[in-house]
């Protein structure tokens, strides 16, 4: 699998997929008045975004050709 995310994104990811997977769960488990909707949608994105960080590619920037990798 190539790498397309660079290590400030890598981070980024990684930091916000986090904080969205463990709002969604406390939205899920009504301990967070958000809803389960809004909450469900917080932990799938959270995942997603956790999964890309972790494997350092993501499908969306292959589509779109971005690498923010820096390797030229």
């Amino acid at each position: 699998m190539d790498r397309n995310v660079g290590s400030l994104d890598r981070t980024a990811r990684i930091a916000v997929g986090a904080v969205l997977v463990a709002v969604g769960a406390l939205a899920l488990a009504a301990v967070v008045p958000a809803g389960s909707v809004p909450g469900a949608i917080a932990l799938v994105a959270g995942v997603v975004a956790l999964s890309t960080g972790a494997l350092r590619s993501c499908p969306v920037y292959r589509l779109l050709g971005v690498d923010s990798c820096g390797r030229r």
